[in-house]
């Protein structure tokens, strides 16, 4: 790779850090703000909402791009809120389950639309 191409793909790499940084940023301060809840959070409650019927905690890692420990105090305290639940799986003991309940239900729809807000007013 030659100097020019690797300082510009190194740019590149700065650039996206930077917009979604800002991205983030503002979608944590808006959140935090108007409904009391993070950009994590957020992403959790979204994931839970859409999916069918109940999340294992595994995929929900996955969904939100944080590792297993701080999905796991995520989901802790979602659950301390009243925003979701934890069940054990009951053909593997090991699973746990998290489903929204209706508290996180009403917090995910009353906070999407900031959070839309936020993804337009930022992206565009």
């Amino acid at each position: 790779m030659s100097d020019v191409a690797e300082k510009q793909l190194v740019q590149e790499w700065h650039e996206l850090l930077a917009r979604y940084s800002a991205v983030f940023s503002t979608l944590e301060c808006r959140l935090q703000e108007r409904h009391g809840i993070g950009a994590n959070e957020f992403e959790a409650l979204e994931r839970l909402a859409t999916c069918d019927f109940k999340c294992r905690s595994a995929d929900l890692t996955g969904a939100i791009h944080l590792s297993q420990s701080a999905t796991s105090r995520l989901v802790a305290r979602l659950e301390k809120e009243g925003l979701v639940e934890r069940a054990l799986c009951e053909v593997d003991r090991r699973g746990i389950f998290v489903t929204i309940t209706e508290a996180g239900r009403e917090k995910y729809f009353a906070a999407k639309q900031t959070h839309r807000e936020v993804l337009a007013e930022t992206l565009r």
